[in-house]
Order: C-alpha cells, then structure tokens, then sequence
C-alpha cells in the first residue's frame, strides 16, 4: 500500500534509519545556506509515463514532489522553475496521472507525481497510480529525495501522516514543503507548524528538514533550490 496504516501504531514507531537520515539532511540543510544560489537556465518537459523502467536512462539525480490532490504541487513547480506553464495546473484535483519528468538545466530532473488521496477517482484508478507510485519510490535508483507536500492552512492530516511514514519504513529520504503559507497568518502557520512537530516526534527520533513556501511570491524558492543542489554536491563525494 501507498500509504503505512499507522493510525493504530504505538508511539513508539521509529522508521528504520530516521535518526540518521534526519541528521544527515540536517548537515546538508546547514551546509545549502553557504551554497550560491542555484540559477535555473532551462527547465523543459521529457517524457511521461506509468513505468518507472521506461523513465530516463541517463542517472541524472532525480527530485520527486507529491502531495495530496489540490496540494498545489503544479504551482510550486512552476514557481521553483520560474515558467507559467511548465507543470500543467488545473482546478480539478486529481489533474497528475503520470509520473512526469522535467530536466532542469541539463543536469537533473524534478519529477511531479501524482497526488494522493483524490475522493473522485474509482478504486481501480487509485490502485493503478498507487502500484506505478510505489514502484517509482522503490526502485528508481536516481531518485535522490521526495518533496512531499503539505497544505499549510490544516493542521495535521492522517493520510500525509501515513505517507511519510511509509516513507521512512522503505527508509525513502524526504523532506516536507508547506505550500500556500500567504493564505493564512504567521501566527496561524506557526501553530500549525507546531502541530506537525509535535505529532511527528511522537514516532520519528527527528523531523526531515521543513520547508515553507509560497507560490504567489516565490517565498521559500531559494532555500529549496540551494538544498537540491547541496544534496547533489554531497552525493558526488
């Protein structure tokens, strides 16, 4: 399954490795400030498809976004990228339903996921994204971190919860994006912020690096993109 049915998990759960991840991602985090910011040159559309065996064959490090339906993934992309159209976005949840790579300056690929979680689509629909997500997650050997996506004007939701615990049981390395933070005020983002800490240390040692962003002002683009490129120096040694 996609998504860990942790719900009836004690406390206690800590994923395999998440201390040591959580530190290492920590290391790097600190490390992408000192970093030049990244400059995107270009960003063009590759392919799209439902097998991860039919994705690019070339071992360029790949980041991967997803989130729940209607997250605003799409318009992070496109905001990260600084291009209108390169991911399509939509009013109608449930728009992604390939996994879809993007080669940014020759050098690597963002890769948008569909979303999890869309009420509308049948249980055949959602089982075929779930098998072709979770093999893409397993088992592609580029895939160099998972940006789940998260809507910051809710607090805490059970499905994402599960999803990034999944993500630490396959000892998947992520991070967490809170989208839309001009949607709501500092004071209300730093609670639900809190929220989010204080449910997740009740089952991981420590949290992944957390990121908040917004698509309207581009708040947030730096950091994200001077830590992708932090993740990929790090990687070469």
């Amino acid at each position: 399954m996609l998504h860990a049915p942790c719900s009836n998990q004690s406390s206690t759960l800590h994923p395999p490795n998440t201390e040591f991840k959580a530190k290492h991602h920590t290391n790097i985090v600190l490390y992408s400030y000192l970093c030049p910011i990244m400059k995107i040159k270009t960003a063009t559309f590759v392919i799209s498809n439902t097998n991860h065996t039919l994705c690019p064959t070339d071992g360029k490090p790949e980041f991967a976004f997803i989130g729940r339906s209607n997250v605003g993934k799409s318009s992070l992309i496109n905001m990260l990228m600084e291009q209108k159209n390169l991911a399509k976005t939509s009013g109608r949840p449930g728009k992604t339903q390939l996994i879809n790579h993007f080669i940014v300056n020759e050098q690597w690929y963002v890769v948008d996921l569909p979303g999890y979680g869309y009420a509308k689509a049948s249980k055949v629909q959602r089982e075929k994204w779930e098998k072709f997500i979770v093999d893409y997650l397993t088992k592609r050997a580029p895939l160099m971190n998972v940006f789940v996506l998260l809507d910051s004007r809710l607090e805490p939701q059970q499905i994402d919860l599960d999803f990034m615990n999944w993500c630490g049981s396959k000892e998947i390395p992520f991070s967490m994006i809170f989208t839309k933070i001009d949607k709501l005020s500092s004071s209300a983002l730093q609670k639900n912020l809190a929220k989010y800490k204080k449910v997740m240390l009740q089952s991981w040692e420590a949290l992944p690096p957390v990121f908040t962003t917004s698509s309207e002002s581009a708040f947030g683009r730096e950091k994200i993109l001077n830590y992708i490129e932090a993740i990929m120096s790090d990687s070469v040694y």
